[in-house]
C-alpha cells in the first residue's frame, strides 16, 4: 500500500513538472505527453503564462524512445504556438521515434503548433478544435535588410515542407492557406475547425482519445506479430 502511494506521488509529480505521464494500467504502456500554451524556445514565456519548454520535452522523447517499457506514443495539443525552431524541433524528433505514436488536437493547434500536430504517425482533432495557419512572424528587432526577409522565407519553407511530407496537403495548398486574407482580423491566414482540418488533407481523421488510443494499440499489436 505504501508503494502504491509512492507511486501516485511520483505519478502526480511527473504530471504537474513535466505535463506528462506514462500510463501502466491499460493493455499496454503508453506515454501521454502534453503540449499547452506557448512553446517555449531560447526565451522564457511571460509570467503567468502557460507554456511547454523546449528542454523539457526533448530529454522525454529521448526517454520514451529508449525506454523499453514504453510502447507508445500519445501528444496531446492545445497550443497557441511559440517558438518557431523550438516547436519545428520538437516534431522532428517526435516524428524519427520508431514506436507507434498519435496526435491529438484538442482547442487549438496554433502556427508552430501545427508541425506537431502532423509529426506523429497518425493524427486525431477533435471536431470543436481549431487549427491556425498563418505565416511565421517575428515580435522583436527586426534589421530592414533582404536578408532578414530572406531568413522569414527559409523559415517558412521548412515549415510547409515539413507539414506537406508528414500530412496529405500539399505545399501548393498550404502556403494557400497560410497567405489567404479575409478571414483573420488584422492578420493572413486561415482558421481551420476540425472537419475541415480532415477535409484538407492536414489531419488525418476526427476522433477523440478512445480513437487515438485505439490506434496505438492496434499498432503495437500488430508489431508484436
Amino acid at each position: 500500500m505504501q508503494q502504491d502511494y509512492q507511486t501516485h506521488d511520483s505519478q502526480q509529480d511527473e504530471i504537474y513538472q513535466m505535463g506528462s505521464l506514462t500510463c501502466t494500467k491499460g493493455r499496454h504502456t503508453i506515454h501521454c505527453l502534453t503540449v499547452i500554451g506557448q512553446i517555449e524556445g531560447h526565451m522564457e514565456a511571460p509570467q503567468g503564462q502557460k507554456a511547454t519548454k523546449y528542454e523539457h520535452v526533448i530529454p522525454r522523447l529521448v526517454e520514451i524512445e529508449e525506454d523499453p517499457q514504453v510502447e507508445g506514443l500519445l501528444v496531446i495539443l492545445n497550443t497557441v504556438g511559440g517558438d518557431v525552431e523550438a516547436g519545428l524541433a520538437l516534431a522532428e524528433l517526435i516524428s524519427g521515434i520508431t514506436k507507434p505514436t498519435a496526435a491529438l488536437v484538442l482547442g487549438g493547434g496554433h502556427s508552430i503548433g501545427i508541425p506537431l500536430a502532423v509529426s506523429a504517425q497518425r493524427s486525431f482533432i477533435v471536431p470543436t478544435a481549431t487549427m491556425t495557419i498563418h505565416p511565421v512572424r517575428h515580435s522583436g528587432l527586426v534589421l530592414g535588410v533582404p536578408q532578414t526577409m530572406r531568413y522569414f522565407e527559409q523559415m517558412q519553407e521548412r515549415i510547409t515542407g515539413f507539414v506537406a511530407q508528414h500530412s496529405n496537403i500539399s505545399e501548393q495548398r498550404f502556403t494557400q492557406l497560410m497567405m489567404q486574407t479575409g478571414e483573420l482580423v488584422m492578420d493572413v491566414g486561415t482558421v481551420l475547425d476540425g472537419e475541415r482540418a480532415v477535409r484538407e488533407g492536414l489531419i488525418d481523421e476526427l476522433g477523440s482519445i478512445s480513437h487515438a488510443m485505439r490506434y496505438l494499440y492496434r499498432q503495437i499489436e500488430q508489431n508484436e506479430r
